[in-house]
């Protein structure tokens, strides 16, 4: 990025001196991990599956291309951008996700994909995002205007994704979601008790879905008992045990040569053999970063949408990283959520895009009313 002058009023210039450039950089930390882990886990599982060694590589090289230009393009628009962006967005995925139960093939006992040449999408994953945002933008109406029913509509689309989730069936995706709106209904001062009681029917749907869907049901019986198939999460943690500290280095490792998800939920253990525990923490450090500094950003906003939307666009994006990381380590039960920018996947990658460039461009400073 050549050096631009304070002065510059061109677009580029004023979008330059209003973003967060912390947060910039950290994304393209993460974006260039992204790239290093691809070219380190994805050849081995592309041979085992009969593809091109680097077929794998070329897709997430552009994956990862495209998701940096969303992010620029996305952290350019104005709040009422993002705004409108996120209503479209969120109308769109909703459909979408809809059509999976109906044309969408069946994967490991799941429907959330759908099939286009060349490509499959997951559209579930753009909900998360533009659900945040939408969900910021009634919420906050609904508290500065008598009349407005922001609450009530709220709550009433999360019902409605609750249901496409639960019968695709996709409980990880939802219990982020639920987390994300419950963590923007107590930033906005709702009464705990109502924050209490949406808790306990989490509680309530949890334990429906341990009797009601089997494949749940198992995954968290091996987990609390030690048993089923744990072979990926062995070879994982055998994996952070022999890289130590340092790791065996790059292209070392020999983990990646076992997991079938090498490339995409469980590339974290290919980092943590290859690179070892210096380079994970550090990883973990940029993701706290990214979450800690877009919280810190919010202290002296005084716009109500823009403190909800960038709170749950924050709790989105450092939730899931959590989730796959914890599930790798097997301090929960394995979910097949992706680790933000380094792990294989086009939509993950290009819906965790959307959402950080809809937070820079919420958290600009200076003028950023002034552009899209």
């Amino acid at each position: 990025m050549p050096a631009l002058s304070r002065a510059d009023t061109s677009l580029l210039g004023r979008w330059w001196w209003s973003v967060d450039r912390w947060t910039l950089m950290a994304i393209a930390t993460l974006i260039g991990f992204g790239y290093v882990m691809m070219l380190a886990a994805s050849p081995a599982v592309a041979e085992r599956i009969g593809q091109a060694r680097d077929s794998f590589i070329f897709k997430q090289v552009a994956f990862l291309a495209i998701a940096g230009l969303i992010v620029v393009a996305v952290s350019l628009l104005s709040p009422r951008g993002v705004r409108r962006l996120s209503i479209a967005g969120c109308g769109v995925a909703l459909l979408l996700t809809a059509a999976t139960l109906v044309i969408g093939p069946n994967i490991k006992g799941a429907t959330r994909w759908i099939a286009l040449p060349g490509l499959s999408v997951q559209p579930s994953e753009f909900l998360k995002p533009c659900f945040a945002v939408v969900t910021a933008w009634l919420l906050a109406d609904g508290k500065r205007m008598l009349g407005v029913p922001g609450l009530p509509v709220a709550l009433g689309i999360y019902a409605l994704i609750a249901l496409l989730l639960k019968s695709q069936p996709d409980i990880g995706m939802l219990a982020v979601v639920t987390v994300v709106f419950l963590t923007q209904l107590f930033v906005i001062g709702l009464n705990l008790t109502w924050i209490a009681v949406g808790a306990a029917l989490i509680g309530v749907g949890g334990v429906a879905a341990f009797f009601t869907l089997p494949h749940f049901h198992t995954r968290i019986l091996d987990f609390f008992q030690g048993k089923g198939d744990h072979f990926q999460i062995d070879r994982a943690l055998e994996a952070f045990g022999s890289g130590g500290l340092l790791g065996r280095g790059p292209g070392e490792g020999i983990v990646k040569d076992a997991l079938p998800d090498a490339h995409a939920d469980f590339v974290f253990a290919v980092m943590g053999e290859e690179f070892g525990l210096v380079i994970c923490t550090l990883v973990i450090g940029v993701f706290a970063f990214i979450v800690i500094r877009g919280l810190l950003r919010l202290l002296s906003e005084g716009d109500l949408f823009t403190v909800l939307a960038a709170t749950g666009l924050v709790a989105s994006f450092g939730l899931q990283a959590c989730v796959n990381m914890a599930s790798t380590l097997h301090l929960i039960p394995t979910k097949g959520m992706t680790l933000p920018f380094i792990s294989y996947g086009g939509s993950s990658v290009m819906a965790i895009a959307l959402g950080i460039g809809m937070l820079l461009a919420l958290t600009r400073r200076g003028g950023s009313s002034e552009l899209l």
